[in-house]
């Protein structure tokens, strides 16, 4: 009866083992990429009033801080390791009735005051360290004006 019992139990243990190496393996998690909002921007109008845009005479690009630290990236001397972005969003988060209809929204972002305005939905890889991250917003209506209100729109900064 042992010589049974040890049978079952060396079976059971390559069952277990091949269990095991089928199985998808838990990664670490080896990196941190934090991003801290700063200032918020501020759209104005065009003189036609069909486009409100922070790239626009008195408007204001909002600021946010990426931090990226990856302990992979330092062991293998990586420069690439995450990307940042910044799409726009659908819609306003806030309008006047009628203020969001026939709107289409595009996003730029500019990395560490470069000049160069990159699409927010095209991810622009970062080294370790800190950057800083201006964000324009503009909301052009295909037909109409914007009518008077206050309107908010939010663009969402991804650190992948």
């Amino acid at each position: 009866m042992a010589r049974k019992r040890r049978r079952n139990s060396l079976a059971w243990f390559a069952v277990a083992a091949f269990a095991g190496v089928s199985q998808p393996a838990m990664a670490a998690i080896i990196g941190t990429c934090t991003i801290v909002v700063g200032a918020s921007g501020t759209m104005t109008a065009n003189p036609a009033i069909g486009m409100l845009s922070s790239k626009q005479a008195g408007g204001s690009s909002a600021s946010a801080t990426i931090v990226a630290s990856s302990l992979l990236c330092t062991l293998l001397n990586l420069l690439d390791c995450y990307s940042v972005s910044a799409p726009a969003p659908a819609a306003f988060s806030s309008a006047p009735s009628g203020g969001g209809t026939n709107v289409t929204f595009a996003s730029v972002f500019r990395l560490d005051g470069s000049a160069v305005d990159i699409n927010g939905s095209v991810p622009q890889r970062v080294t370790n360290g800190t950057h800083a991250l201006q964000v324009d917003l503009t909301a052009t209506k295909s037909s109409g004006v914007f009518p008077a209100g206050t309107y908010q729109g939010i663009v969402t900064v991804l650190c992948e």
